[in-house]
């Protein structure tokens, strides 16, 4: 039998634990409420502020609580052009404008948006990540759903309910520029979780992987397999319906016209 390899070791706490200690907090929409639901409340951003571990800046938005006199304090992704002293609306009738937050029925197709629900009422779970964004591409209110297309260019329809912010995540642009250096990689990867340097598998030995051993770094099996396999073997393209290059993709106008 062989050693306990990296991918089984991974989620059992000890070295493989989420370095948080200095994180802000998580980034999340407002609770929906009646204000919401029916209006819309307004909030002014405080500050623009940087999270460890995450690329896109966070910006700290105050509310005031509609049922207590006091202020609430939510930490939303920021967009593209936000900044500190900004009012931003949310709710079904605030106005189509970068910052704010509103549902996806109301908004326009080829509206861009971020932070958004995937179901109605879970905070935002999509296109957080620094650039990222979504497309509105259609609406369906006999059906109450809308299509939009996600970062990875896949089309998915959700609830019109949903709720997403108007604007592109802020930090764009952020993998242009190289690492250039390990050192620069080991203080990125420090703030996040212990993931780097990673070591092929082709080149440990058979006890420490299954890609492992041979006289020259070769896998010397098939790369792929299946969904069931057991762990301590489930490594390489995990249940792949196909592998190889992409080829014969469709040529845009531009090329023809070229």
């Amino acid at each position: 039998m062989g050693r306990v390899i990296r991918s089984q070791r991974k989620g059992r706490g000890s070295i493989f634990k989420s370095h948080t200690k200095h994180r802000k907090g998580p980034a999340r929409l407002r609770v929906i409420d009646f204000a919401e639901r029916k209006g819309y409340i307004k909030g002014i951003i405080r500050d623009i502020i940087h999270d460890p571990g995450r690329g896109a800046p966070l910006a700290l938005v105050a509310f005031r609580d509609p049922y207590k006199y006091r202020h609430k304090r939510e930490l939303f992704i920021a967009t593209e052009g936000m900044y500190a002293g900004q009012f931003v609306y949310c709710g079904k009738k605030a106005q189509l404008a970068v910052g704010n937050c509103l549902p996806l029925g109301s908004m326009p197709e080829g509206t861009i948006v971020c932070s958004l629900e995937e179901k109605p009422g879970d905070r935002g779970k999509i296109a957080k990540a620094s650039g990222n964004y979504c497309t509105v591409i259609s609406q369906n209110p006999d059906a109450n759903k809308t299509r939009v297309k996600l970062p990875s260019g896949s089309k998915k329809a959700i609830s019109s309910n949903c709720r997403a912010v108007v604007g592109v995540v802020a930090g764009g642009g952020r993998i242009d520029k190289p690492l250039l250096k390990a050192g620069s990689a080991y203080h990125k990867y420090k703030n996040k979780r212990n993931c780097w340097p990673r070591v092929r598998g082709v080149a440990m030995n058979p006890v420490e992987h299954p890609h492992g051993g041979g006289n020259h770094q070769h896998i010397g099996k098939p790369s792929t397999v299946k969904r069931g396999t057991p762990p301590g073997r489930k490594v390489g393209l995990i249940a792949a319906r196909r592998t190889g290059r992409l080829r014969g993709g469709k040529s845009s106008g531009a090329q023809k016209d070229e």
